[in-house]
């Protein structure tokens, strides 16, 4: 529903009757007064954006998911007229500081097919944002949010309950905006079991995918008994011989995102789309993509703590101790060569077999590699062999440590992401705010964020998916490293690239926008 201009202002109104569409308008304007009375305006009630969301920073994270979510939905909060409300799981690794904060709003009962489930709810208000979580311990009371034989009903249960939440929360969104397919069933459940109800009958939904990897697959024969849904909707999910979850979000949200302009083009391709290209394409009409951006309070290294020394991009001079605090941490000489860096999850697509192919080649120039990641563990035990074969050139660090992440980002010179598919990617735009130069591979976000330095822009970067296609630009970027003036324009280059949610909330308003406008 469109918003209509917000006054404080007293003026003299009369009596009048204007019948609009919920469409156009948030709230109808009503009220019975004397001809030529007085009286103060009410302020236009706010956009309403309900975030559905497996995950979210603070509370839970395990990747760039979270990220966007806790992210975006804080930047949106800051302009007054939205309402900004996430709904989450209540997972058991939420940690105490956070489950502090919570309030219990009380609870109620989900029906999911058969079943009818106990829910639990909590909140609370965090920069500006209210959140929810959803409470049901057979689900959620496990460690790690993802990997489980029953996510499918697990996650069945989390979209259901978000739309029967509603009128316990007194909260009816104008856009239910759906992140990746752990609550694209939140989507489904909309248009088919509860748009006959009226409350319901004018949100719209919006479906973001984060990842077109992930689909969330299952078979046919458990749609009813599973997930509730009858045969009659069978067509809106069925995609090659499966359910297929995401599909089923593209086809029932009145539009779909992904997470940058390139990577929306590319889905439309056999090659990114996972078998979804078909459904990508005819839904085309209404796809958009939107880069996105970072937290640049958190991660500013003027002020994080979990930094050796504090920087700024006028004054670099404090980089240079996070690099040998760096290097003593890990073991490494502390030398002035160039600190080439990895922060990654260790599997294929994001291109670990072209590091394979030539970082030993890589190693033989005087310079110092960091890798800090868990994943697969043909590349675990690759690295960790790398790191012993190269003691004092090379570190490798197995584990998940977002402190040591922010101490690599300060004390690398160069960061490496050589993905062959990339959505948005967020490591290359931290790297650039802590003045790291990136080295990546023109896919997805990394295309969007990063230009050649040949070109004037903030990196490098390759095209081909090729190993020598990306040794040339490291040693291209090494070569620009001794130049002590011109890697100083670069690094300041980088670090005030802007990649903060400003802009990318913007377009985000224009697609609630767009999403709320009346069909033609």
């Amino acid at each position: 529903m469109a918003a209509t201009t917000t006054t404080t202002t007293k003026r003299t109104v009369k009596r009048t009757t204007a019948k609009k569409s919920p469409i156009e308008i948030l709230a109808a304007e009503k009220a019975k007064r004397p001809e030529g009375e007085e009286r103060e305006i009410e302020a236009v009630p706010k956009r309403k954006i309900l975030f559905a969301a497996s995950e979210a920073t603070p509370f839970i994270a395990t990747g760039g998911l979270a990220e966007v979510v806790g992210s975006l939905s804080k930047a949106l909060a800051k302009d007054p007229s939205y309402d900004v409300r996430v709904v989450l799981p209540l997972y058991s690794d939420i940690r105490p500081e956070h489950r502090r904060k919570l309030s219990f709003l009380g609870n109620i009962f989900v029906p999911l097919s058969w079943r009818n489930q106990y829910c639990g709810i909590f909140s609370c208000e965090q920069d500006g944002v209210t959140f929810y979580f959803l409470d049901n311990e057979y689900y959620f009371k496990r460690p790690g949010c993802y990997g489980y034989y029953d996510d499918g009903e697990r996650f069945a249960f989390f979209s259901r309950s978000v739309m029967e939440i509603l009128p316990f929360i007194k909260f009816y969104p104008d856009v239910l905006h759906c992140h990746d397919w752990q609550a694209a069933l939140a989507a489904l459940y909309l248009k088919t079991i509860y748009c006959h109800r009226p409350e319901y009958q004018y949100i719209r939904s919006l479906f973001t995918i984060h990842n077109i990897e992930y689909q969330g697959k299952y078979s046919l024969d458990i749609l009813e008994d599973l997930f509730g849904i009858s045969n009659q909707y069978r067509y809106l999910l069925e995609y090659q011989g499966c359910i297929n979850l995401m599909k089923g979000a593209i086809e029932c949200s009145e539009r779909f995102s992904t997470v940058s302009p390139t990577y929306a083009e590319e889905i439309k391709s056999p090659q990114y789309a996972h078998g979804l290209q078909d459904i990508v394409r005819r839904n085309a009409f209404k796809l958009s993509g939107i880069l996105n951006g970072i937290d640049t309070v958190s991660y500013d290294p003027a002020t994080d703590r979990a930094l050796f020394a504090n920087y700024d991009a006028e004054h670099l001079e404090n980089k240079g101790i996070c690099k040998s605090e760096l290097q003593k941490m890990l073991g490494l000489p502390v030398r002035n060569v160039p600190v080439i860096a990895m922060i990654s999850r260790l599997v294929a697509h994001k291109g670990l077999d072209l590091v394979k192919a030539v970082i030993e080649d890589v190693l033989r120039d005087d310079v110092q590699f960091v890798l800090l990641g868990t994943g697969d563990s043909v590349y675990e035990n690759y690295f960790r062999d790398l790191g012993r074969r190269y003691t004092g050139k090379a570190a490798t660090i197995i584990s998940f440590n977002g402190d040591l992440a922010r101490k690599i980002y300060s004390g690398a010179d160069i960061f490496l992401m050589p993905s062959r598919s990339e959505p948005c990617g967020l490591s290359q735009m931290i790297a650039s705010r802590y003045a790291t130069v990136p080295v990546v591979r023109e896919t997805g976000g990394l295309y969007d964020s990063i230009k050649p330095y040949g070109a004037g822009g903030n990196g490098f970067t390759f095209a081909s998916y090729n190993p020598y296609d990306m040794l040339y630009v490291i040693r291209e970027a090494l070569n620009v490293y001794k130049n002590e003036s011109a890697w100083k324009s670069l690094m300041k280059k980088a670090a005030t690239t802007d990649f903060s949610w400003q802009y990318s909330a913007r377009q985000y308003k224009k697609l609630y926008d767009d999403t709320l406008a009346p069909k033609k």
